[in-house]
């Protein structure tokens, strides 16, 4: 999710694009209920309510202004779609942690109605260059200061474990989704076969990494800029896994919507296994004295989430009717394809996805194979 716009001290009479439409006249009733009865313990203004932004789940969220000045987040997430109790444990649990996320202010979970803290307009997306990586060394830097911060608050038994389990269901998005429903290619055979044994692989070396907090789309637009405060905001955190110290810096430096140049993601990665070393999170085999080491780790990761979010977007356009998402399809195969070419091991999944594809093997990769 993410916060648009900065209200106003006043209330505003909203646009016809940021007014809130309900489909259901008896939802509409019972929220209108709601933010009233909170109005006046909060010093909300109900006049003011207007659409803040959505995300790919079935979750809206609007902004409504308050008496004094400043503003509100109200979430509106049907209780029949979207289970909010893990957002209110994980805001909790962030918060607990140091990190600026959502202070969840009143929560209805009969209705999925739950009013939060404003953590301001923009996000970190909103404030990078794309066309000058080292100009935003210093937002990245502020970004892995904020993750070193969130996995030394690590805990087992706390959030759901990222088991094999979890890692396979994620995978299957990939043939079930884009392969099966969007590439129109049913897999058999020895093709399936090829898959299977590299998703058997992936889910292998995954799951040798050491286990933290991991947000799960620890992304710029999921980061908000530090608003009334010095650090960064943390939102969208409510899938938060206890699982591989490798994924949410991968997450990180190769972005859904967003794609740098390696010399950039091997500088704030390289930043970032220094600050975590320092902090103890490296313990693990030879990671503490071998960057090499841990950064094969970040890429098999890595690879795991680019195959399953491939997926997802391919269920977000084609069963939810969200075309944008799809869109983005072309980053996530040059991330896929650009992993396997470099370890041999992964050589037949290249071969299978060019095949699917119709691209031309990769060639002279500045790494070679491994």
């Amino acid at each position: 999710m993410s916060h648009l716009t900065q209200p106003p001290t006043s209330a505003p009479n909203p646009s016809q694009a940021d007014s809130v439409i309900w489909t259901d006249p008896a939802r509409h009733v019972v929220f209108d209920r709601w933010l009233s009865g909170l109005a006046s313990a909060h010093g909300l203004l109900p006049a003011s309510l207007r659409v803040a932004s959505a995300d790919a789940s079935f979750r809206r969220y609007l902004r409504v202004d308050r008496h004094q000045g400043g503003s509100r987040i109200v979430m509106d997430a049907p209780p029949d779609r979207e289970n909010s109790e893990p957002f209110v444990r994980i805001a909790a649990l962030m918060q607990d942690a140091g990190l600026q996320a959502p202070e969840v202010l009143n929560w209805d979970p009969a209705h999925g109605f739950m009013l939060l803290s404003d953590l301001g307009d923009a996000t970190l997306m909103s404030a990078i260059d794309p066309e000058r990586p080292q100009a935003n060394h210093g937002l990245y830097m502020q970004a892995v200061d904020v993750l070193v911060q969130w996995q030394l608050a690590s805990r087992p038994g706390v959030l759901p474990p990222y088991d094999a389990a979890l890692l396979h269901r994620e995978l299957s998005l990939f043939p079930d989704w884009y392969l099966a429903q969007h590439r129109g290619v049913q897999l058999e055979g020895k093709n399936r076969d090829v898959l299977d044994h590299a998703f058997a692989l992936i889910v292998q070396r995954n799951l040798a990494a050491p286990s933290v907090y991991v947000h799960r789309d620890f992304m710029p637009r999921n980061l908000m800029m530090p608003f009334q405060n010095e650090q960064l905001g943390v939102l969208d955190f409510q899938d938060a896994v206890y699982g591989p110290i490798s994924y949410d810096i991968a997450s990180l430096m190769r972005d859904a919507f967003l794609t740098w140049d390696e010399d950039f993601v091997l500088d704030i990665t390289i930043r970032y296994w220094e600050k975590a070393r320092k902090a103890g999170l490296m313990d693990f085999e030879d990671w503490h004295s071998d960057f090499g080491a841990f950064y094969r780790a970040v890429e098999w990761m890595g690879l795991q989430r680019h195959l399953k979010v491939a997926g997802i977007f391919a269920r977000l356009t084609l069963r939810d009717g969200k075309p944008k998402y799809l869109a983005d399809a072309p980053r996530f195969l040059h991330y896929i394809r650009t992993t396997c070419d470099r370890y041999r091991e992964l050589g037949p999944l290249l071969k299978l996805i060019d095949d699917i594809e119709g691209t031309t093997p990769q060639v002279g990769f500045a790494y070679g194979r491994m």
